[in-house]
Parts: C-alpha cells; structure tokens; sequence
C-alpha cells in the first residue's frame, strides 16, 4: 500500500502537473526533511507511480501513465457502494493495451525480485525431483486448478469430487452432466498444453480459439470469436459488440505480450485481458486461466492452481480492472498465487 506521505506527494503532482522537488517539497504539508522527500520520489519511481524529466536541477516529476492501472485500492471500500453507484468506465478502452500498457511495466522492481526468487526456488527443487515425482506434483496441480477455475464458473463439485473424477472417471451423484465435462475439459487443455508446450508461442487470435474450443466442447456454448453483445452480471461495463472489434482488440492483446520480455508480465496480461476483452459467448475465464499457465509452462515457469483464491475475490478483483482499469488487486493475486505453487507443489 501507499504510505499517508507518498499519496500526498503523488496527490499534489497529479494536480500540479509537471513539478520539480522543490515546488513538492514546499507545496507538500508532510513533515520531512528535503533528502526524505528525495528519497521518497525515488521510492514512487521505482514503483512506476511517478516518472522523472531532465537532470540535475531542471528534473521535474510527473504521474506515470500507469499510475492508475496499478495504484493500490481498497476494494472493500470499492464495492460498498452498489453496481448503479459506481462511478465505472463503461466502454472498452483501446488506449489501455496500445499505450498504457504497452510503454509500461505493471510490475516493480520489488515485485519482479520477489517473483525471480521464486522461480529460481522452483527450478532448483524441480531438478531434485524424479520425472515421476514431478509428474506426480503437476497432476496434483492440475486436478486442483480444473477444480478451481471450475467452480470459478459456479461449478459445485468438490476437490475431492474432482480428483475422483479426473483420476478414475467417477462422476459425482448429485451433479450435472455438464459440470463433469467442464472439469475433464480443464484436464484435457492442461493435457494438450503439457504435449505442445510452445503451442501458444507466439500468441495468436487463432491459438487462444484453440484453446476455448477444448474447454467448452460437448456443452453447450459457441465457439470461435463471438458476434453478439454479451452481458455481464454484477457490473454496468460492456464488452465490445463489434466482431472485427472483437479480433482486433484481440491480435493487439496478442501483439502487446508477444512483445513483452517479462514471463510474469506475459501471463498476467494475458490472463486480465482475454477476460476484459470478453471474446467468446462464455468461457473467457476458464481460456484466460488455461493460456497464463501456457505461457509459464512454455518458458518452464511454476504454473499456478489458484486453489486458495476466494472465487468472490478472484470475480472482484477482475471487474475492478473492467470497470476502472486497475489491475493492482488482481496482481496482488497472480503475485500471491505463484508463491503459493512454488511453495505447496514444488
């Protein structure tokens, strides 16, 4: 979170434009010494809040382009107030994945060493693994994130349920026909992707339909782009309705995390948004999902389950970025969640 004197600081940039640190430092009521207030905006910049111009005694700060994307936000606070009250962005913003997005990082330099650290410790306790021993972990993981992602989507089956059902083909009494095909078909793209890692590199509109098709076959939804308006429940955001629009959004989301160098970045971009952009009748989520770890697995990153994720969580955290563009919740999540892997299947 923001620290009470770095919003401040930040508060008065955004309304005084382009400053230097001095007029920051007289125009801001925080009682710090003038190397605190220095290092404060080395803080902010290494965040990606604030962004620096010129050198020396001419260099002026502004509010980075990104600063709204990923600017903590208090989402108890954000959802008190009812889905008509909302002050939202309605409409699909192109600008977030050709400018925004595209010029900036959305993680920091903190995060990203946080993150590296856990990848070197996957990797070094992968290469004392057996290859029936990681075998077992992966199908460990993969039963849990089809049991996850699933009830995601309002699935009733139980883990327990699901690992009877993906091990041994045991459909659970109670249940739908319907809710056994969307895990077996979880298990089926996550056996797709295990037999074609690079599959998805590069990324492209026609691969991202692959990968719906595989997870939305024998039940009882569209496949390829769609060519309708969809709606969305617990939100007043729409979807483009545009099919060329559709694609287009699309090809640019494949374009911008084509280009990123940042495997995290890649995959959790991919994984906000495929969903934001809402490119299929149903099973956007589930395809987002399958596609992130794609691109982790591909480049031997530690996949993730999602398996602690409140699903009423993981539903906030992506209409925040719907609705507002900021993907600081989410992010906090994909940060969380591939700790957790590495640490509880690895």
């Amino acid at each position: 979170m923001i620290e009470q004197r770095e919003q401040q600081i930040i508060d008065f940039i955004e309304k005084s434009g382009e400053s230097s640190s001095k007029e920051i430092f007289d125009g801001v009521s925080i009682s710090v010494s003038y190397a605190t207030l220095k290092r404060l905006l080395i803080k902010l910049i290494s965040e990606n809040y604030i962004l620096s111009k010129g050198q020396g005694k001419g260099t002026k700060y502004i509010i980075s382009p990104t600063y709204k994307v990923i600017r903590p936000i208090d989402v108890e606070e954000y959802y008190k107030k009812e889905i008509d009250e909302r002050n939202i962005k309605e409409n699909f913003d192109f600008s977030i994945i050709n400018d925004v997005l595209a010029r900036n990082s959305i993680f920091t330099d903190n995060e990203l060493l946080k993150l590296n650290e856990l990848q070197n410790n996957f990797k070094n306790n992968i290469s004392q693994l057996s290859e029936n021993e990681y075998k077992k972990e992966f199908e460990r993981l993969a039963i849990d994130l089809s049991w996850k992602s699933s009830q995601i989507e309002g699935n009733t089956y139980s883990l327990l349920e699901t690992e009877k059902l993906l091990k041994e083909k045991e459909t659970a009494a109670g249940k739908t026909k319907e809710e056994a095909i969307m895990l077996l078909n979880h298990k089926n793209a996550l056996d797709f992707i295990i037999d074609n890692p690079d599959y998805l590199y590069p990324l492209s509109v026609s691969k991202i339909e692959d990968i719906h098709s595989i997870l939305v076959k024998e039940l009882a939804v569209e496949r390829n782009l769609r060519k309708r308006r969809i709606g969305i429940s617990g939100t007043n955001y729409k979807p483009l309705d545009n099919e060329f629009q559709i694609k287009e959004a699309l090809q640019d989301a494949c374009i911008l995390i084509n280009k990123k160098e940042s495997v995290f970045e890649k995959a959790l971009l991919a994984i906000v948004l495929i969903s934001y952009i809402q490119p299929f009748t149903d099973g956007n989520k589930r395809t987002a999902r399958i596609v992130c770890n794609a691109i982790l697995m591909n480049e031997k990153y530690c996949p993730l389950s999602f398996r602690t994720v409140d699903s009423i969580d993981y539903k906030k955290a992506m209409l925040l970025f719907y609705e507002q563009n900021n993907i600081s919740i989410f992010k906090d999540i994909f940060i969380n969640q591939f700790e957790f892997a590495v640490k509880t299947y690895f």
